[in-house]
């Protein structure tokens, strides 16, 4: 058994120096681990995941409030929007043989239920007159001239938002508007 003692002796000592290499690379990369795992774990300004997350977790509740406060506010402006005047047509003419330009006009303002008025201007050489009559539901509660009709239709057919623009001269022909 003797000679056999020497032999382990010598081949403990080389397992030894292994395990011992061993454990120093492991310790090694343990410690790599660790550093690795630490700046995971690490927020930007230095806190810890958990801190972080926290952080992240108030911001969404606040973004979420904010909608939810955008969300309301968008819905009152929706309604209050209902109520503007978005719709317009606008019909320029001469009702008299005594002036030009087509200066007389008649003006349909309506909003998105059609609701509204119309106001019409008739200009002569001595006078200018004006007159208004209501519209609901894109209906005019009195008669209307054939001008103001068409300022109506147009602004019923105009989309949201657009302005409807016509112009009509004396003699019932149709021509663009004039800027005069």
């Amino acid at each position: 058994m003797a000679p056999y003692v020497g032999a382990a002796v010598v081949i403990l000592a080389v397992l030894l120096v292994v395990l011992a290499v061993a454990v120093v690379v492991l310790v090694q990369r343990t410690a790599e681990l660790d550093r690795r795992l630490a700046g995971l774990t690490r927020g930007d300004d230095g806190r810890n995941l958990e801190a972080s997350l926290q952080a992240n977790l108030q911001s969404v509740a606040e973004v979420s409030r904010s909608l939810d406060g955008l969300d309301a506010r968008t819905t009152a402006l929706e309604s209050s929007g209902q109520l503007a005047f978005s719709r317009v047509g606008l019909v320029r003419f001469n009702p008299f043989e005594d002036t030009g330009g087509n200066q007389s006009f008649a003006l349909a303002l309506l909003d998105a239920r059609e609701d509204g008025f119309v106001i019409s201007s008739l200009h002569s050489r001595s006078a200018t007159r004006f007159y208004a009559k209501a519209v609901a539901g894109g209906r005019p509660e009195a008669t209307l001239s054939d001008e103001e009709a068409e300022a109506v239709r147009l602004a019923r057919s105009t989309s949201l938002g657009r302005a409807g623009l016509a112009g009509r001269v004396s003699n019932g022909e149709r021509g663009p508007a004039s800027p005069s």
